[in-house]
Protein backbone atom coordinates (compact mmCIF):
# COMPACT_ATOMS: atom_id res chain seq x y z
CA UNK A 1 0.00 0.00 0.00
CA UNK A 2 3.06 2.29 1.19
CA UNK A 3 4.37 1.76 -2.69
CA UNK A 4 1.61 1.92 -4.42
CA UNK A 5 0.65 5.52 -2.46
CA UNK A 6 4.34 6.77 -3.25
CA UNK A 7 3.60 6.17 -7.11
CA UNK A 8 0.22 7.52 -7.23
CA UNK A 9 2.12 10.87 -5.40
CA UNK A 10 4.40 10.77 -7.93
CA UNK A 11 2.24 10.49 -11.05
CA UNK A 12 0.07 13.11 -9.59
CA UNK A 13 2.86 15.34 -9.37
CA UNK A 14 4.17 14.88 -12.91
CA UNK A 15 0.46 15.40 -14.07
CA UNK A 16 1.02 18.85 -12.24
CA UNK A 17 3.89 19.76 -13.87
CA UNK A 18 2.88 18.60 -17.14
CA UNK A 19 0.11 20.54 -17.05
CA UNK A 20 1.72 23.53 -15.59
CA UNK A 21 4.65 23.70 -18.17
CA UNK A 22 1.67 22.96 -20.91
CA UNK A 23 0.17 25.95 -20.07
CA UNK A 24 2.83 28.13 -21.27
CA UNK A 25 3.33 26.14 -24.62
CA UNK A 26 1.17 27.68 -27.18
CA UNK A 27 0.33 26.04 -30.26
CA UNK A 28 -2.24 28.79 -31.41
CA UNK A 29 -1.98 32.54 -33.66
CA UNK A 30 -1.31 34.89 -31.01
CA UNK A 31 -3.80 37.77 -30.42
CA UNK A 32 -1.04 40.18 -31.41
CA UNK A 33 -1.20 43.74 -30.36
CA UNK A 34 -3.04 45.51 -33.27
CA UNK A 35 -6.66 45.42 -34.55
CA UNK A 36 -5.45 43.69 -38.09
CA UNK A 37 -3.76 41.21 -36.28
CA UNK A 38 -6.69 40.28 -33.97
CA UNK A 39 -8.60 40.28 -37.22
CA UNK A 40 -6.32 38.00 -38.96
CA UNK A 41 -6.55 36.09 -35.44
CA UNK A 42 -10.71 35.76 -35.84
CA UNK A 43 -9.95 35.06 -39.57
CA UNK A 44 -8.16 31.88 -38.52
CA UNK A 45 -10.79 30.52 -35.43
CA UNK A 46 -13.55 30.96 -37.69
CA UNK A 47 -11.92 29.14 -40.38
CA UNK A 48 -10.64 26.79 -38.09
CA UNK A 49 -14.26 25.81 -36.27
CA UNK A 50 -15.36 25.60 -40.01
CA UNK A 51 -13.08 22.98 -40.45
CA UNK A 52 -13.91 21.23 -37.37
CA UNK A 53 -17.75 21.10 -38.19
CA UNK A 54 -16.88 19.47 -41.58
CA UNK A 55 -14.65 17.17 -40.49
CA UNK A 56 -16.93 16.24 -37.49
CA UNK A 57 -20.04 15.42 -40.07
CA UNK A 58 -17.70 13.86 -42.22
CA UNK A 59 -16.21 11.59 -39.92
CA UNK A 60 -19.21 11.28 -38.07
CA UNK A 61 -21.03 10.26 -40.71
CA UNK A 62 -18.48 7.59 -42.01
CA UNK A 63 -18.60 6.05 -38.27
CA UNK A 64 -22.53 6.21 -37.97
CA UNK A 65 -22.30 4.41 -41.91
CA UNK A 66 -19.74 1.85 -40.34
CA UNK A 67 -21.45 0.67 -37.39
CA UNK A 68 -24.87 1.07 -38.53
CA UNK A 69 -24.85 -0.82 -42.00
CA UNK A 70 -22.18 -2.93 -41.37
CA UNK A 71 -22.34 -6.46 -42.72
CA UNK A 72 -22.86 -8.58 -39.55
CA UNK A 73 -25.75 -6.93 -39.58
CA UNK A 74 -27.15 -8.03 -43.26
CA UNK A 75 -26.79 -4.95 -44.48
CA UNK A 76 -26.31 -4.77 -48.48
CA UNK A 77 -24.79 -1.63 -50.28
CA UNK A 78 -27.30 0.07 -52.80
CA UNK A 79 -26.87 0.15 -55.88
CA UNK A 80 -26.85 3.38 -58.21
CA UNK A 81 -25.30 5.25 -60.50
CA UNK A 82 -25.35 9.15 -61.98
CA UNK A 83 -27.46 10.55 -59.33
CA UNK A 84 -27.81 14.03 -60.60
CA UNK A 85 -29.57 15.29 -57.29
CA UNK A 86 -26.56 13.95 -55.44
CA UNK A 87 -23.76 14.76 -57.87
CA UNK A 88 -25.04 18.38 -57.71
CA UNK A 89 -25.27 18.36 -53.42
CA UNK A 90 -21.50 17.22 -53.15
CA UNK A 91 -20.86 20.22 -55.89
CA UNK A 92 -22.75 23.02 -54.46
CA UNK A 93 -22.34 22.09 -50.64
CA UNK A 94 -18.57 22.89 -50.47
CA UNK A 95 -19.10 25.80 -53.32
CA UNK A 96 -20.85 27.68 -50.70
CA UNK A 97 -18.88 26.82 -47.84
CA UNK A 98 -15.92 27.97 -49.97
CA UNK A 99 -17.57 31.29 -51.01
CA UNK A 100 -18.53 31.60 -47.19
CA UNK A 101 -14.80 31.51 -46.06
CA UNK A 102 -13.50 33.67 -49.28
CA UNK A 103 -16.00 36.49 -47.91
CA UNK A 104 -14.36 37.51 -44.35
CA UNK A 105 -10.62 36.09 -45.79
CA UNK A 106 -10.81 38.59 -48.87
CA UNK A 107 -12.38 41.59 -46.90
CA UNK A 108 -8.91 40.66 -44.53
CA UNK A 109 -6.53 40.37 -47.07
CA UNK A 110 -7.51 44.06 -48.70
CA UNK A 111 -7.59 45.78 -45.35
CA UNK A 112 -3.77 44.25 -44.47
CA UNK A 113 -2.60 45.69 -48.33
CA UNK A 114 -4.17 49.11 -47.39
CA UNK A 115 -1.38 50.96 -46.47
CA UNK A 116 -2.59 54.46 -47.86
CA UNK A 117 -3.28 57.55 -44.87
CA UNK A 118 0.23 56.04 -43.50
CA UNK A 119 1.50 58.80 -40.46
CA UNK A 120 4.75 57.54 -40.61
CA UNK A 121 6.87 55.36 -43.44
CA UNK A 122 9.92 53.03 -42.62
CA UNK A 123 12.19 51.76 -45.42
CA UNK A 124 13.19 48.57 -44.32
CA UNK A 125 16.15 46.99 -46.09
CA UNK A 126 17.34 43.51 -45.51
CA UNK A 127 20.87 42.10 -45.85
CA UNK A 128 22.77 39.55 -44.70
CA UNK A 129 22.67 39.25 -41.48
CA UNK A 130 21.18 42.29 -39.90
CA UNK A 131 18.22 45.13 -41.06
CA UNK A 132 18.58 48.51 -41.80
CA UNK A 133 16.19 50.97 -40.90
CA UNK A 134 14.96 54.46 -42.33
CA UNK A 135 12.85 56.88 -41.62
CA UNK A 136 11.51 58.40 -44.77
CA UNK A 137 9.65 61.57 -42.70
CA UNK A 138 13.04 62.33 -40.35
CA UNK A 139 16.73 62.18 -41.14
CA UNK A 140 17.25 58.95 -38.93
CA UNK A 141 18.42 55.82 -40.04
CA UNK A 142 20.37 52.80 -38.78
CA UNK A 143 21.67 49.04 -38.80
CA UNK A 144 19.66 46.65 -36.07
CA UNK A 145 22.20 44.02 -35.34
CA UNK A 146 21.95 40.96 -33.10
CA UNK A 147 23.41 41.75 -29.79
CA UNK A 148 23.25 38.17 -28.33
CA UNK A 149 26.66 37.47 -26.59
CA UNK A 150 29.03 35.46 -28.75
CA UNK A 151 29.66 33.20 -25.84
CA UNK A 152 26.04 31.89 -25.14
CA UNK A 153 25.59 31.10 -29.07
CA UNK A 154 29.29 29.27 -28.52
CA UNK A 155 27.78 27.72 -25.51
CA UNK A 156 30.53 29.16 -23.11
CA UNK A 157 27.47 31.06 -20.95
CA UNK A 158 24.14 30.60 -20.31
CA UNK A 159 21.56 31.81 -22.46
CA UNK A 160 19.90 35.42 -21.53
CA UNK A 161 15.76 35.38 -21.68
CA UNK A 162 15.59 36.81 -24.99
CA UNK A 163 18.67 34.83 -26.55
CA UNK A 164 19.13 35.29 -30.52
CA UNK A 165 15.92 37.78 -30.09
CA UNK A 166 17.91 40.90 -29.03
CA UNK A 167 19.11 43.70 -30.76
CA UNK A 168 21.39 46.71 -30.01
CA UNK A 169 19.24 49.11 -31.57
CA UNK A 170 15.37 48.52 -31.72
CA UNK A 171 13.15 49.49 -34.47
CA UNK A 172 11.07 52.73 -32.13
CA UNK A 173 7.40 53.23 -33.34
CA UNK A 174 4.72 55.25 -31.89
CA UNK A 175 1.65 53.95 -31.00
CA UNK A 176 -1.90 54.71 -32.29
CA UNK A 177 -0.23 56.21 -35.56
CA UNK A 178 -0.30 54.17 -38.79
CA UNK A 179 2.81 53.02 -39.93
CA UNK A 180 3.91 52.39 -43.71
CA UNK A 181 6.39 49.67 -44.03
CA UNK A 182 8.29 49.80 -47.13
CA UNK A 183 10.60 46.42 -47.92
CA UNK A 184 13.90 45.65 -49.70
CA UNK A 185 17.06 43.95 -49.86
CA UNK A 186 20.68 44.43 -50.50
CA UNK A 187 21.81 40.36 -51.73
CA UNK A 188 19.26 37.65 -51.11
CA UNK A 189 15.74 37.12 -50.08
CA UNK A 190 14.54 38.14 -46.72
CA UNK A 191 11.51 38.10 -44.80
CA UNK A 192 10.50 40.84 -42.07
CA UNK A 193 7.88 38.99 -39.68
CA UNK A 194 6.76 40.38 -36.53
CA UNK A 195 3.91 38.40 -35.13
CA UNK A 196 2.13 40.76 -32.99
CA UNK A 197 1.91 43.09 -35.81
CA UNK A 198 0.33 40.48 -38.33
CA UNK A 199 3.06 41.54 -40.71
CA UNK A 200 4.83 39.15 -42.75
CA UNK A 201 6.39 40.04 -45.96
CA UNK A 202 9.06 39.35 -48.27
CA UNK A 203 12.46 41.38 -48.76
CA UNK A 204 12.95 41.18 -52.28
CA UNK A 205 16.49 42.79 -54.20
CA UNK A 206 15.54 45.32 -56.73
CA UNK A 207 12.11 44.97 -55.26
CA UNK A 208 10.20 47.25 -52.81
CA UNK A 209 7.14 45.40 -50.68
CA UNK A 210 4.73 46.87 -48.86
CA UNK A 211 2.96 46.56 -45.55
CA UNK A 212 1.94 48.65 -42.12
CA UNK A 213 0.71 48.29 -38.84
CA UNK A 214 -0.81 50.71 -36.12
CA UNK A 215 0.06 49.39 -32.69
CA UNK A 216 -2.22 49.62 -29.79
CA UNK A 217 0.13 49.62 -27.00
CA UNK A 218 3.30 50.38 -25.69
CA UNK A 219 5.80 47.46 -25.43
CA UNK A 220 8.39 45.54 -27.02
CA UNK A 221 7.32 43.19 -29.83
CA UNK A 222 10.20 40.53 -31.25
CA UNK A 223 10.08 39.00 -34.72
CA UNK A 224 13.16 37.39 -37.14
CA UNK A 225 13.80 37.02 -40.28
CA UNK A 226 11.26 34.14 -41.99
CA UNK A 227 13.39 33.20 -45.15
CA UNK A 228 15.87 30.87 -45.11
CA UNK A 229 18.65 33.40 -46.29
CA UNK A 230 22.04 31.93 -45.44
CA UNK A 231 24.34 30.26 -42.99
CA UNK A 232 23.63 32.96 -39.79
CA UNK A 233 19.64 33.16 -40.76
CA UNK A 234 19.14 31.89 -37.10
CA UNK A 235 21.01 35.30 -36.37
CA UNK A 236 18.71 37.99 -37.89
CA UNK A 237 16.16 38.81 -35.10
CA UNK A 238 13.51 42.17 -35.12
CA UNK A 239 12.70 44.08 -31.96
CA UNK A 240 10.39 46.97 -31.99
CA UNK A 241 9.73 49.52 -28.86
CA UNK A 242 6.61 51.12 -29.29
CA UNK A 243 6.45 54.69 -27.50
CA UNK A 244 3.85 56.88 -26.45
CA UNK A 245 3.61 59.65 -29.52
CA UNK A 246 4.93 62.03 -27.44
CA UNK A 247 7.98 59.92 -26.23
CA UNK A 248 8.30 58.87 -29.73
CA UNK A 249 8.70 62.93 -30.91
CA UNK A 250 11.13 63.10 -28.10
CA UNK A 251 13.15 59.94 -29.38
CA UNK A 252 13.29 61.24 -33.02
CA UNK A 253 14.60 64.51 -32.20
CA UNK A 254 17.17 63.24 -30.02
CA UNK A 255 18.49 60.39 -32.69
CA UNK A 256 18.66 62.75 -35.51
CA UNK A 257 20.77 65.39 -33.25
CA UNK A 258 22.83 62.64 -32.17
CA UNK A 259 23.41 61.11 -35.61
CA UNK A 260 24.01 64.74 -37.26
CA UNK A 261 26.65 65.29 -34.42
CA UNK A 262 28.01 62.09 -35.16
CA UNK A 263 28.24 63.07 -39.14
CA UNK A 264 29.67 65.68 -38.03
CA UNK A 265 32.38 63.91 -35.60
CA UNK A 266 33.55 61.59 -38.64
CA UNK A 267 34.16 64.38 -40.85
CA UNK A 268 36.58 65.47 -38.25
CA UNK A 269 38.13 62.31 -38.22
CA UNK A 270 38.69 61.68 -41.64
CA UNK A 271 41.85 64.31 -41.26
CA UNK A 272 43.46 62.31 -38.34
CA UNK A 273 46.02 60.04 -39.26
CA UNK A 274 46.14 56.82 -37.74
CA UNK A 275 49.55 54.89 -36.68
CA UNK A 276 49.53 51.10 -37.42
CA UNK A 277 48.90 49.93 -34.07
CA UNK A 278 45.47 52.37 -33.35
CA UNK A 279 44.01 50.95 -37.29
CA UNK A 280 44.90 48.06 -35.92
CA UNK A 281 43.44 47.91 -32.71
CA UNK A 282 39.58 49.69 -34.27
CA UNK A 283 40.38 46.98 -37.14
CA UNK A 284 39.71 43.66 -35.33
CA UNK A 285 36.81 45.56 -33.40
CA UNK A 286 35.00 46.20 -36.94
CA UNK A 287 36.15 43.11 -38.52
CA UNK A 288 34.53 41.11 -35.25
CA UNK A 289 31.62 42.66 -35.48
CA UNK A 290 31.08 42.80 -39.60
CA UNK A 291 32.98 40.42 -41.03
CA UNK A 292 33.88 37.15 -38.64
CA UNK A 293 30.52 35.93 -39.20
CA UNK A 294 31.69 34.82 -43.11
CA UNK A 295 35.27 35.32 -42.72
CA UNK A 296 36.48 33.68 -39.65
CA UNK A 297 38.25 35.36 -36.72
CA UNK A 298 41.35 33.95 -37.59
CA UNK A 299 40.27 35.17 -41.22
CA UNK A 300 40.45 31.17 -42.89
CA UNK A 301 37.43 31.67 -44.25
CA UNK A 302 35.20 28.44 -45.05
CA UNK A 303 36.10 27.05 -47.72
CA UNK A 304 33.66 26.59 -50.66
CA UNK A 305 31.43 29.37 -49.76
CA UNK A 306 33.75 32.34 -48.47
CA UNK A 307 36.74 33.15 -49.24
CA UNK A 308 40.20 33.33 -46.90
CA UNK A 309 41.26 36.49 -46.38
CA UNK A 310 44.74 34.95 -44.47
CA UNK A 311 47.56 34.90 -46.90
CA UNK A 312 45.20 35.57 -50.10
CA UNK A 313 46.31 38.09 -53.01
CA UNK A 314 43.93 40.43 -52.88
CA UNK A 315 45.17 41.15 -48.57
CA UNK A 316 49.00 40.98 -49.45
CA UNK A 317 49.94 42.16 -52.82
CA UNK A 318 50.09 45.74 -53.05
CA UNK A 319 48.88 46.32 -56.47
CA UNK A 320 46.02 44.97 -55.03
CA UNK A 321 45.55 47.34 -51.85
CA UNK A 322 42.57 50.03 -53.97
CA UNK A 323 40.81 46.95 -55.15
CA UNK A 324 40.70 45.46 -51.39
CA UNK A 325 39.27 48.61 -50.19
CA UNK A 326 36.88 48.60 -53.24
CA UNK A 327 35.25 45.39 -52.29
CA UNK A 328 34.68 46.41 -48.80
CA UNK A 329 33.42 49.42 -49.95
CA UNK A 330 31.21 48.33 -52.63
CA UNK A 331 30.50 44.08 -52.04
CA UNK A 332 30.52 41.68 -54.65
CA UNK A 333 27.77 41.38 -56.97
CA UNK A 334 26.16 38.01 -57.12
CA UNK A 335 27.58 36.87 -53.73
CA UNK A 336 27.01 37.29 -49.89
CA UNK A 337 29.86 40.07 -50.16
CA UNK A 338 27.68 43.38 -48.93
CA UNK A 339 28.96 46.61 -49.43
CA UNK A 340 29.63 48.22 -46.02
CA UNK A 341 30.29 52.07 -47.17
CA UNK A 342 27.39 53.47 -45.97
CA UNK A 343 27.43 50.70 -42.77
CA UNK A 344 30.64 51.83 -41.82
CA UNK A 345 32.21 55.30 -41.06
CA UNK A 346 35.76 56.70 -42.95
CA UNK A 347 37.52 55.80 -40.39
CA UNK A 348 36.07 52.29 -39.84
CA UNK A 349 36.88 51.12 -43.04
CA UNK A 350 40.20 52.45 -43.31
CA UNK A 351 40.95 50.36 -39.59
CA UNK A 352 39.33 47.36 -41.04
CA UNK A 353 41.49 47.36 -44.58
CA UNK A 354 44.23 48.02 -42.64
CA UNK A 355 43.68 44.99 -40.45
CA UNK A 356 42.83 42.57 -42.71
CA UNK A 357 46.19 43.32 -44.82
CA UNK A 358 48.33 42.91 -41.48
CA UNK A 359 46.54 40.21 -39.43
CA UNK A 360 47.20 36.80 -39.50
CA UNK A 361 50.82 37.28 -40.49
CA UNK A 362 49.57 39.00 -43.95
CA UNK A 363 51.92 41.76 -42.56
CA UNK A 364 51.66 44.08 -45.74
CA UNK A 365 52.70 47.24 -43.13
CA UNK A 366 49.44 48.86 -45.24
CA UNK A 367 47.95 51.74 -42.99
CA UNK A 368 44.56 53.05 -44.61
CA UNK A 369 43.87 56.39 -43.64
CA UNK A 370 40.25 57.69 -43.10
CA UNK A 371 40.62 60.59 -45.49
CA UNK A 372 41.80 58.40 -48.46
CA UNK A 373 38.20 56.56 -47.90
CA UNK A 374 36.56 59.65 -47.81
CA UNK A 375 38.03 61.10 -51.05
CA UNK A 376 37.09 57.94 -52.31
CA UNK A 377 33.63 58.76 -51.18
CA UNK A 378 33.50 62.30 -52.14
CA UNK A 379 34.10 60.77 -56.25
CA UNK A 380 31.42 59.05 -56.12
CA UNK A 381 28.70 60.93 -54.72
Amino acid sequence: MGKNAINHGLWLMWLASSSAAASEITFNMTRGATAISQRVYDLHMTIFYICCLIGLLVFGAMLWSIIRHRKSRGAKAAQFHESLRIELLWTAIPVLILVAMAVPATSTLLKMEDTSKADLTVLITGSQWKWHYKYLEHPVEFYSLLATDKKQISGEAPKGEHYLREVDQPLVLPVGKKIRFLMTSDDVIHAWWVPAFAVKKDANPGYINEAWTKIDKPGTYRGQCAELCGKDHGFMPIVVVAKTAEEFDGWIAKTAETQAAAKTQQQDLASVVMTLPQAMEMGEKVFLGHCAACHQPAGTGLPGIFPALKGSKITTLAENKSQHLNLVMHGKSGTAMQPFGKQLTAQELAAVVTYERNAWGNNTGDVIQAAEVQSLMNQEK
